[in-house]
Order: C-alpha cells, then sequence, then structure tokens
C-alpha cells in the first residue's frame, strides 16, 4: 500500500538504509499533514452544518 513500507530490500550499507528511512519518515509526514488538512475541512463543514441548522431551529 506504501511505497517506501517494505522490507523487501537489503542494504549494503548503512548510508541508504538511513536514506531508505529518511524518506520513509518525509513520506509519512506528508500523508499526516494531507489527511490533517482534510480532517480541518470535514470539522469546519459538520460545524457550518450544524450551525445552519440551529439556526433554522430557532427559526420554526
Amino acid at each position: 500500500m506504501f511505497p517506501f513500507c517494505g522490507n523487501s530490500y537489503q542494504y549494503q550499507d548503512t548510508t541508504s538504509l538511513k536514506t531508505s528511512r529518511e524518506r520513509k519518515l518525509q513520506f509519512l509526514k506528508w500523508m499526516r499533514d494531507s489527511l490533517e488538512a482534510r480532517l480541518a475541512g470535514l470539522n469546519a463543514m459538520i460545524e457550518t452544518i450544524e450551525r445552519q441548522l440551529n439556526t433554522s431551529e430557532e427559526r420554526v
């Protein structure tokens, strides 16, 4: 599923292992940031709809 999460590669030296782990870390941080942005958008939409529902209930 994630391109950097496999353990099927055999590393010749610690430099390539370190580089791979740094790339994996960057990728995971990017995924987290993307999900946080999406979650913030969803929370804002939910809050807006709840506010609209509360406003329309007060009018009835």
